[in-house]
């Protein structure tokens, strides 16, 4: 393993999140995605709802066909883990409801990929004990699920736990930590602001650098491996309503979700690979990175 291993994961599901019902992201995003990676000879994990996968298999085998990972992510974008923070009217699923949900979830995305994922990643990186014990039994390596800027204690990849997913334990899966500028003094209660997303878009590739080189000189300073795992989404790569109206109402998304939201945020994906590259870091996808930990 090189000194920085960077995993690009890309959250594929509704656009906006759980905020419409829509896949023009996923549709249109999508192939600029692959494009891009084939030009900059960088591999990633695409992490599927059920929903995306089932709807849209074509999608999916053009990323698989493409060389990159087809991960789960969720069945419908749910809260399955242990929420953050609270978020009006999105209930998490109960711990007993997981392991049936994933294994539907599991299958959806099988159907579509012809085979089954092995990388996994919670919506919001709202993992918990249950999610990871239900992956390791349905054959999952990976979880790309701890949101380092909360929990603040995992730098690098570790076998979680199966008592509890934050500590070190035997599991079979290996957890990977998302990136987080873990030498800054945050000012929000949960610590987002040490959180890489969205800033490449929100600000730009070289904002977001400064914050990567912090964590990089933070633990090879403590002589471990740099391990950037990174959480985009298709619809970032599209041009984005600032409001969406259907059903029995209207959502009007905060700014940052669709802040610079299409040509530019390609461009600044673009720079931030070459950053990385010009430093040395490797791209891989998350069931290999998985395979290789020690």
């Amino acid at each position: 393993m090189t000194e920085i291993t960077v995993v690009y994961g890309f959250d594929m599901e509704t656009d906006c999140g759980s905020w419409s019902p829509y896949y023009e992201g996923l549709k249109n995003g999508t192939p600029k995605l692959l494009k891009l990676l084939r030009q900059k000879k960088a591999t990633a994990t695409f992490f599927f709802t059920g929903e995306a996968a089932k709807l849209h298999p074509k999608v999916v085998q053009s990323i698989a066909k493409a060389g990159h990972e087809v991960g789960c992510h969720s069945l419908y974008h749910e809260t399955v883990g242990d929420p953050v923070f609270e978020i009006p009217g999105v209930k998490p699923l109960l711990p007993q409801e997981v392991p049936a949900r994933l294994k539907l979830a599991t299958d959806w995305v099988t159907a579509s990929l012809g085979e089954q994922p092995v990388s996994f990643r919670c919506p919001r990186l709202w993992g918990s004990t249950a999610v990871v014990n239900a992956l390791e039994k349905l054959g999952y390596v990976s979880d790309a699920s701890y949101p380092l800027y909360c929990y603040q204690e995992r730098l690098v990849p570790y076998h979680p736990s199966r008592k509890d997913w934050t500590q070190v334990g035997n599991s079979r899966v290996v957890e990977i930590p998302n990136f987080a500028d873990m030498t800054i003094n945050s000012a929000d209660p949960y610590g987002r602001d040490r959180d890489q997303w969205p800033l490449f878009r929100t600000a730009s590739a070289k904002k977001l650098m400064k914050h990567i080189d912090n964590f990089i000189e933070l633990v090879h300073g403590k002589a471990l491996p740099a391990v950037l795992c990174f959480y985009f989404h298709p619809w970032e790569f599209i041009d984005m309503p600032k409001s969406y109206t259907y059903g029995e109402g209207k959502v009007v998304p905060f700014y940052f979700l669709v802040k610079n939201c299409g040509d530019y945020a390609l461009e600044q994906l673009a720079i931030l690979t070459d950053e990385l590259k010009a430093r040395g870091a490797s791209f891989t996808t998350a069931s290999d990175l998985a395979e290789t930990w020690k």
